[in-house]
């Protein structure tokens, strides 16, 4: 049986509608941390004008493969390893790169280390877009994000929701400019940046 996420279900037609907005004129997007690769073969399904390549740690590499073979179009690619806190990264590039749902369950090292990887992936011009729920000023947004930024931090205290002030200095030095903050159902934000 796949693995299977609800959120995925859920939040795909949301993120869809921006992605078709500040992907439309994109060739080939790099996704970071595909998980169950719901994401990868909805979008993909759904913007056939990309090449839509999924990436994820070792230990996801085999249930991602099985899903994108199940029920991936042609313009779903086979994904590829990418631990953000490894080198090297695979050789390719792309002039999009899309995550949804990582920030806030990755470390903070790991956080800046993708973001310091970034530039040797993405393209002259490229755009990033970043999904999931972050903190502003340092401060939740809704009692129920700082229920679930709690609940993360107790399961891992490296983990938990991060600050958009702090994410956007991380991009800002990897020669990326923050062109949209859009807020999305379920109080989350769809991150976009171009370099």
């Amino acid at each position: 049986m796949l693995p299977y996420s609800e959120a995925c279900e859920r939040n795909r037609g949301p993120i869809l509608e921006v992605l078709r907005e500040v992907f439309a004129d994109r060739k080939r997007v790099i996704e970071i941390g595909a998980g169950t690769g719901q994401h990868a073969v909805h979008f993909a399904r759904n913007l056939p004008h990309l090449t839509w390549q999924p990436t994820d740690r070792a230990g996801y590499l085999a249930a991602l493969a099985a899903r994108i073979a199940a029920e991936g179009p042609s313009n779903l690619a086979t994904p590829l390893e990418v631990d953000v806190l490894l080198d090297p990264w695979p050789a390719v590039t792309a002039d999009a790169v899309f995550s949804a749902n990582t920030l806030h369950i990755m470390s903070w090292p790991a956080v800046e280390a993708l973001f310091v990887g970034l530039p040797r992936i993405l393209e002259p011009g490229g755009i990033v877009a970043i999904y999931g729920p972050f903190k502003y000023g340092g401060q939740c947004t809704t009692a129920s994000n700082a229920a679930f930024d709690a609940m993360l931090r107790e399961r891992d205290p490296e983990s938990g929701l991060r600050d958009v002030e702090a994410v956007n200095a991380l991009a800002a030095a990897a020669g990326l400019e923050l062109q949209a903050d859009r807020a999305l159902p379920a109080n989350n934000q769809l991150l976009v940046w171009r370099g």
